[in-house]
């Protein structure tokens, strides 16, 4: 307890004094600068307007307006007049509220240190969006993900909305037959979960560490002090049939789900979920890597412990990527295990370029054998479906 109200209070204290900073930050007039792309939408529609294709919501664009008589947009390197842009995007270029200011002394070391300026070590770090930390909108979300993460999230109207998830958010790739649908009002949050199997069958080994569930209801709230607080209840409707007892743990690719000790104890099986349960997650929005979105977190979840991090098209040195970092370090069932997930955005060519990522997800758990190792090495799959607010 004594753990969770420091890391509250640090968060607590980190929130302040963010908002006091940015409060202090005076408004200067920025003629020389570098958009930071925040805005899928602007971004797509000014690489359309100079048909510049495949457009990438997160080029490089720098705008230089210092001379009245050659105001100039430089796109991924190229430059253009600002006047072949039409009025009303020249207006959003010049009121872009996120800039970056290029206007800074270049000197006989630059020439060994713009490699190193590029890798972004001042952006390693950012405050979230006004609208990632508010306690109702923080739910919208348009990255769908093929399993696992954070939900994908719809709004309705503002803070009304819906989100669905395969998997729970903590878990990694097949390793749960997990799947809900939830409804949003206000920063409170009431679903149902039920059981997806296809994708627990697709692995015939090492399963041992699985979470199964049959179906189900939650309900949740954000605290409304910042999107930094998140209190639930998760309880099962229905309890596991003898037949579905066997199919988890002693049939079909589960026939070696239950592993035993030499004295016939037994040494590892999967989680049936079944019961009540108390759930909270204690976050922190931010940017790591001028992500887009991004948190780091401490959550109990079906009284198993997480920590960890995410973030959404980060960046490094012209790299672009998903990355989530979950670690389970206590639950009263299963081991502890350690999830590592990471897509890679450019690979496919046109609309997918910006859209679709994919790459690695991997989970290491204790092995059937006893020793440390990978349960379970696959691909995950993300597509986004709209701007990040």
């Amino acid at each position: 307890m004594k753990l969770l109200l420091t890391i509250a209070g640090i968060f607590l204290v980190a929130l302040i004094f963010s908002e006091l900073v940015e409060a202090q930050q005076e408004e200067e007039p920025i003629l020389y600068y570098q958009m930071e792309p925040l805005d899928d939408s602007l971004f797509i529609h000014i690489q359309q307007l100079l048909f510049i294709d495949p457009s990438d919501p997160k080029a490089e664009i720098v705008v230089d307006v210092r001379d009245p008589n050659n105001q100039t947009i430089s796109i991924r390197g190229t430059l253009y007049p600002l006047l072949a842009l039409d009025p009303e995007t020249r207006a959003k270029i010049i009121t872009y509220p996120f800039k970056i200011n290029l206007e800074e002394t270049v000197n006989y070391s630059s020439v060994f240190t713009r490699v190193l300026n590029k890798l972004r070590f001042d952006k390693i770090i950012n405050p979230p969006s006004v609208f990632q930390i508010s306690s109702g909108l923080g739910y919208i979300n348009p990255y769908l993900q093929l399993m696992g993460g954070e939900r994908f999230g719809i709004p309705l109207k503002k803070d009304v909305g819906i989100s669905i998830g395969m998997g729970t958010p903590y878990s990694g790739v097949l390793e749960t037959n997990f799947f809900e649908a939830n409804f949003h009002l206000l920063g409170a949050r009431g679903g149902i979960f039920s059981s997806a199997d296809v994708f627990v069958e697709q692995k015939s080994s090492e399963n041992h560490n699985n979470l199964y569930v049959t179906s189900g209801f939650q309900f949740s709230y954000v605290i409304p002090f910042g999107n930094f607080l998140e209190v639930g209840v998760l309880s099962t409707s229905d309890d596991f049939t003898p037949s579905q007892k066997l199919k988890y743990t002693v049939q079909t690719v589960n026939k070696d789900n239950i592993v035993y000790n030499p004295d016939g104890s037994i040494k590892y099986q999967p989680y049936l979920l079944d019961g009540s349960y108390f759930n909270w997650e204690l976050r922190y929005p931010l940017k790591v890597l001028a992500a887009t979105r991004g948190k780091i977190y401490i959550a109990q979840f079906i009284d198993e412990w997480h920590v960890g991090l995410m973030g959404r098209e980060m960046a490094l040195a012209g790299s672009v990527f998903d990355l989530r970092i979950d670690a389970m370090v206590s639950s009263p069932v299963r081991q502890p295990e350690y999830i590592f997930d990471m897509q890679i955005q450019k690979i496919f060519d046109y609309w997918a370029f910006s859209t679709i990522a994919i790459g690695p997800s991997i989970i290491m758990t204790n092995l059937k054998s006893g020793s440390f190792g990978f349960s379970s090495l696959y691909f995950n799959f993300r597509i986004k479906v709209g701007s990040v607010l």
